[in-house]
This record gives structure tokens, C-alpha cells and sequence, in this order.
């Protein structure tokens, strides 16, 4: 296994590296202090295309493996992660609608997606249904011409300030399960679409956040993604990458953490000498790299292994996600503490990574249900060689 980056890929990383520098660096504590969505930036980030990393070329997107769009994302998250969260899951909004949509969908959503003029969002979670996400009761019921479709989705990212809604709503009856989902594009600003509250978040306050109402929303029958009861499916294999898509964002926070952790215990200085020279504190340098090292190249195996198609991938993607958004979160802490007091105020950017970076234990399946994944894939029949 190679695990060196190719020149394309290295070129990918400085080109995010340069922009984020450029363009979040800058604003990303005001962002964050004033709760601003910041659309034109991210409008700037879709011309270098990184609004449609993976999405079909037919839309405009780059169809890059998931593994060099992890590299954008890294390099991206380690300067405003909350922006780059959003970001990431835009673009796999945009994948889905690329690659299940019908024409009509792709000709009116996917290149102005993809260049980011145009924002989407991801509905899947419900007040009542989040871990258990196939029990969801917004429905989708056949007009003659299309659908309507009724009931509330919960934690929105971006809901109220973005185009068109990746939607998640039942098609069968309850008894279905999971087989009675079907997915949806509708237009965010359709008659009988609402919005809550913006939420006042912990972290994350660069994207708004909220509940949306779906009250006798009328769609065409085109805007449908694929077939009825292909809802879930799709929905799992968007999470597949959402996973490392959020995993990355955590490993860019760390490194973000770590690279300001650095430049600190050289500069500061108790009790006559740098704090780098304390071997104590050496210590915890050395094991955060290793844990973000370590969490890094894991979230690169998973993306591999999704981009090779390998039957354990979802497995990999659940242990990356577990791993580096509990490693991530861990650096994070351990850079506020080197730091000391200072780590604590707002002059300095570690309060506001390890904020951004807490909900990445949650969101996209908490690390609980990671390890119900994995632990499930480990007891089937052929246990002894799930995990290798």
C-alpha cells in the first residue's frame, strides 16, 4: 500500500491550503462570534470547484475519489471547520442529486450546485427519529401529478438559507421499515416549506440551523431520486461519506490545534524556559501527533476503501468516523490545555476548533451507533474475517 500522495493530490491540498488561508483564515472568528453564513465565501470555494468534489461530471463536478476530496476538506477544517462541515455536506447533498437525479433535477440544481451559486441541503433527521433514522414519518404520498408531502425534519444544516432540499420522506406505511423510503429534491422556498428558529448552537454558528415543516408540499413526480423505496438506500450510502467526510473535518481541527499547540511552547515561556522544554509536556505533544496521525490515515484507508467499492467499506467508514472524531476532539482538548488560560479566550482560535469540533461525535450517526455498526459486521457468519 501506498501511502504517499500523488503530485495531483498534493497540488489539490496546497490549492485548499492557499484558500482557506486566504479566505476563512481571516473571518472565520467573526463568522463563528456573529453567527454569519458566509455564502459568498463558500460561492468562492465552488470556483475552484470544491462545492462538487465527487459529483458527476454531468453536473459539473469534478468526480474526484473520496480520498482526494478528504485532502480538501482536511486543509480547509483545520482553519474554520464549521464552514468546511457545511461544505462537505453540500457536497454530498449535490452527489446524490447528481447521481440519482432525473434530468430535470440535474439540468435545474446540478451546475449551479456544483458552483456553488446554489446551496443544498441534506434532510434526513426528524424530532423522533435520529439514530433510528428508518423510522421517520414525513410522507410523500402520489398526487396525480407528483407528491405531497408532509411532516418536519430536526438539525437541518443551512435550512433557510440554501436552494433545494435533499429529502428523506415515506412512501410506503410504517410496517415497511426502511423499504418504504424514497428520496427527494425540493425546492427550498416551495409553497407549504417553513423554517424554525435558528438555533443557538455550541459550535458550528457559521451554518444556520433549523427545523424545517413540510405542509401539503406539492413536488413533481421528476423531482423523485431514483425509485421509491431506494430513499434508504441512498441515504446509507451518503452517509458512507458523510462519515469520512465529518471524520476529516475533525482531523483538519486537530491539526489546526496541534499546529497552534507547536508555535505556542516555543514562544511561551514559565519558570525561565520555554514550555518546550518541559519533557511533561514533550509527552503530550508527541502522543496527540501520533493519535492524529494515526486517525488521519484511517480515515484514508475507509476513503479508499469506499472508492474501491470494497464490501467492508461501510464498516471502515464507521470505525474511521468512531476513531478520528474521538481523536480529533481529543487533540483539540489537549492543545487548549497547553495553552493554559489563554487556550480558554476568544484572541486565540483553540476554544472555537474544539467547539466546532465536539458535534462530530454526534452528527452523521453518534459513535455509539458507530460501534453498533461495527460490532454487528464483526458477529455475522463470517466473523473471523470482517475485520482484517
Amino acid at each position: 500500500m501506498d501511502f504517499e500522495l500523488n503530485e495531483d493530490q498534493r497540488a489539490f491540498a496546497q490549492t485548499a491550503r492557499d484558500f482557506a488561508v486566504a479566505e476563512l483564515a481571516p473571518h472565520a472568528a467573526e463568522w463563528d462570534a456573529q453567527a454569519i453564513f458566509p455564502k459568498e465565501t463558500i460561492a468562492k470555494a465552488g470556483e475552484l470547484g470544491f462545492c462538487g468534489l465527487y459529483a458527476p461530471e454531468s453536473i459539473g463536478g469534478l468526480a474526484l475519489p473520496r480520498l482526494d476530496a478528504t485532502l480538501v476538506f482536511e486543509e480547509m477544517a483545520a482553519f474554520d471547520p464549521s464552514t468546511t462541515a457545511f461544505i462537505t455536506i453540500h457536497n454530498m447533498a449535490t452527489w446524490m442529486l447528481g447521481t440519482w437525479g432525473t434530468e430535470a433535477v440535474r439540468e435545474r440544481w446540478g451546475e449551479p450546485l456544483t458552483s456553488g451559486q446554489k446551496l443544498a441541503s441534506y434532510c434526513l433527521t426528524e424530532p423522533g427519529a435520529g439514530s433510528d433514522a428508518a423510522s421517520l414519518k414525513t410522507r410523500a404520498d402520489r398526487t396525480e401529478s407528483g407528491y405531497r408531502i408532509n411532516g418536519s425534519k430536526a438539525f437541518i444544516s443551512g435550512a433557510g438559507a440554501t436552494d433545494v432540499l435533499v429529502l428523506m420522506a415515506r412512501t410506503g406505511d410504517a410496517a415497511s421499515g426502511a423499504r418504504g423510503i424514497s428520496a427527494f429534491a425540493v425546492p427550498a422556498d416551495a409553497p407549504g416549506v417553513s423554517y424554525g428558529k435558528k438555533e443557538e448552537k455550541m459550535g458550528w454558528n457559521s451554518q444556520p440551523t433549523r427545523t424545517i415543516s413540510f405542509d401539503n408540499v406539492e413536488i413533481p413526480a421528476d423531482h423523485l431520486l431514483g425509485s421509491e423505496g431506494e430513499g434508504f438506500k441512498i441515504a446509507m450510502k451518503g452517509l458512507d461519506g458523510g462519515r469520512i467526510n465529518i471524520a476529516t473535518c475533525s482531523i483538519g481541527a486537530a491539526q489546526g490545534a496541534l499546529t497552534q499547540a507547536q508555535s505556542y511552547m516555543q514562544e511561551r515561556k514559565q519558570f525561565g524556559k520555554a514550555l518546550a522544554s518541559f519533557q511533561a509536556l514533550q509527552f503530550k505533544l508527541a502522543d496527540m501527533a501520533t493519535e492524529l496521525v494515526a486517525a488521519r490515515q484511517m480515515v484514508r484507508l475507509a476513503a479508499s476503501k469506499l472508492d474501491a467499492g470494497a464490501p467492508d467499506a461501510s464498516t471502515y467508514c464507521a470505525m474511521a468516523k468512531r476513531f478520528a472524531t474521538d481523536a480529533g476532539f481529543a487533540v483539540c482538548n489537549d492543545a487548549l490545555q497547553l495553552h493554559g488560560g489563554y487556550g480558554y479566550i476568544r484572541e486565540y482560535p483553540l476554544e472555537r476548533l474544539l467547539r466546532d469540533a465536539r458535534v462530530h461525535q454526534i452528527l452523521e450517526g453518534t459513535n455509539e451507533i458507530m460501534r453498533v455498526i461495527i460490532a454487528r459486521r464483526m458477529l455475522e457468519g463470517d466473523a473471523p474475517d470482517a475485520i482484517r
